[in-house]
């Protein structure tokens, strides 16, 4: 695929065919992708703990908040939860901050999965300290966000902005998730 199309096909996906695991060392490939993309000083205190375990899975679900905007939706249901989670880590030891490089990390993550069929969700909205206490990550490192990856189960499609003042995903009765986008046109401010 050419980097638009992974582009287009990478949407925050939160329902996956959950039988269908990842391998490890398509996991491990993404951790690597991470590895190569650039970060401030070039620091590289990015870290990671590979979910894949039932019991690890479940204790990180019970943590993450799925989508804010669909209010009436608790999340995937059993069958339909990731086959793995990703938990992006801070090395204290190695900075006090990333500035940006877990959203660089992350798309790359992202990218990578989508290019072998998979997909995900970033979390920033979850327990940390749950996380960190349920799965024994210790004080040393911060956690920065969840990654939720799977075999992607739901169709995202992106749609023009109808309405400026509202720019929530919703899903409509078949279940569709529809993602509202800004025009270009908008986006571009001033040609200097």
């Amino acid at each position: 695929m050419v980097l638009k199309e992974l582009v287009l096909k990478n949407r925050s996906y939160r329902r996956f065919y959950e039988e269908v695991a990842i391998p490890m060392e398509d996991l491990k490939a993404f951790i690597d992708l991470a590895r190569l993309s650039a970060t401030g000083s070039n620091k590289q205190a990015l870290k990671y703990f590979l979910v894949t375990s039932r019991e690890g899975k479940a204790k990180v679900f019970d943590n993450i908040h799925w989508a804010a905007y669909l209010k009436d939706w608790d999340g995937p249901e059993e069958g339909e939860r990731p086959s793995s989670y990703l938990i992006m880590v801070l090395d204290l030891d190695i900075a006090k901050q990333c500035y940006w490089d877990h959203g660089i990390a992350a798309q790359s993550i992202l990218l990578g999965a989508t290019e072998k069929g998979y997909g995900g969700c970033m979390f920033a909205s979850f327990n940390a300290s749950r996380i960190a206490g349920d799965l024994g990550i210790g004080e040393g490192y911060q956690v920065l966000m969840v990654i939720a990856l799977g075999k992607p189960k739901e169709e995202v499609v992106i749609e023009a902005v109808k309405d400026p003042s509202n720019l929530q995903y919703y899903r409509d009765a078949a279940g569709v998730h529809h993602v509202p986008k800004r025009s270009l046109q908008e986006l571009i401010v001033d040609n200097l």
